[in-house]
């Protein structure tokens, strides 16, 4: 934790709040005595915001989604070779 006078503060303020925007916390003094201290506020965590069912009904399936697209007949690597 850094510590700063008023005086010193008042004249490098941006130079702390950038400390402090990093996560670092600043303690004031006035003649040395401590009387407050700058703190970072705590981020939020990013995360989804997604609500569930939102897209209800924005997609049509058309078809059985199990069953193969291709015909059964058409697989080739299905297809089992007899040798004679």
């Amino acid at each position: 934790m850094k510590t700063v006078n008023i005086a010193k503060l008042k004249n490098n303020f941006s130079k702390f709040l950038a400390l402090v925007e990093k996560g670092e916390e600043v303690r004031i003094c006035k003649r040395n005595i401590a009387i407050a201290k700058l703190t970072p506020i705590q981020k939020h965590e990013k995360g989804n915001h997604t609500k569930l069912g939102c897209g209800l009904g924005s997609v049509e399936i058309k078809g059985n989604l199990t069953e193969p697209m291709i015909p059964f007949e058409d697989w080739e690597m299905l297809k089992v070779e007899t040798t004679s």
